[in-house]
């Protein structure tokens, strides 16, 4: 099964790679659903396996006091529903907390536990990278995700000695194909994806999230202008609309291990 996607200046090629599954990270209900909702809805559409792992319960969102004692149930009940409008109904949480979230050996091993198990052909993530245009991408558990995802991949997932008692337990090291990421610099983005047509699936699970977005409607234009603006980033034609991505390429057939 090949994804739905047009590239610009990446190594990824729609025609000959093959994706059958996938497994997104994220930090926090919601990040998914904003950095890459519509790939994922054209994905699952096309028949591939989709799986969400999201790192903390976001205790710490949200902006109404009277939601604190129920916000990780309500939260999670919003990403359950958010997901299974764009086909995904596999959720992973590792349950770290809230603002706190960093890349040590036991989120790592969470991660690699995780890609072992699902053996994906992608991984998709949020970005190590700092994106000093926009901040708000850049919340600390986000750059947190990049980097501890990012260091799993390698090399851990595909070293049998790392981590070893995950070998012992019948998890095999494995080498992951592709690593997508999300939510970074623009001048890192070399791939997108024209998801026009998943744009109502998109904006419907973003909405699903309500204890959110104090200005929906401010947020719903913030969303489609950025969207239109990666299209035209990718030359798309007017009127289209766009996910954009860093997509490197981990394992391949001129992949030498160890370098």
């Amino acid at each position: 099964m090949t994804t739905p996607a047009v590239a610009a200046q990446s190594p990824f090629n729609p025609a000959t790679a093959r994706v059958g599954r996938v497994l997104c990270f994220a930090a926090h209900p919601d990040d998914i659903d904003f950095g890459a909702a519509g790939t994922i809805a054209a994905w699952t559409a096309a028949g591939v396996q989709v799986s969400y792992c999201i790192m903390t319960d976001g205790d710490a969102g949200g902006f109404d006091p009277a939601h604190r004692a129920e916000i990780i149930t309500l939260r999670a009940a919003e990403q359950r529903r958010a997901a299974e409008m764009v086909g995904v109904t596999d959720i992973h949480y590792l349950h770290e907390r809230d603002g706190y979230l960093e890349p040590t050996h036991e989120v790592m091993k969470g991660v690699v536990k995780l890609i072992r198990e699902l053996r994906p052909d992608v991984v998709l993530a949020m970005h190590p990278e700092r994106n000093w245009n926009r901040l708000q991408k850049s919340h600390p558990d986000h750059l947190a995700v990049g980097e501890a995802v990012t260091r799993a991949v390698y090399p851990a997932v595909e070293n049998p000695f790392a981590y070893p008692e995950l070998a012992e337990a019948g998890l095999a090291a494995y080498k992951l194909p592709w690593l997508w990421l999300y939510a970074g610099p623009e001048e890192r983005e070399n791939h997108f994806v024209d998801v026009t047509d998943q744009v109502p699936a998109k904006l419907e699970a973003i909405h699903v999230h309500v204890s959110q977005h104090p200005d929906v409607k401010a947020m719903e234009a913030a969303v489609r202008n950025g969207m239109s603006v990666n299209a035209r980033r990718a030359g798309m034609a007017e009127g289209r609309s766009a996910e954009a991505f860093h997509v490197v390429a981990v394992n391949g057939p001129a992949t030498i291990a160890g370098f």
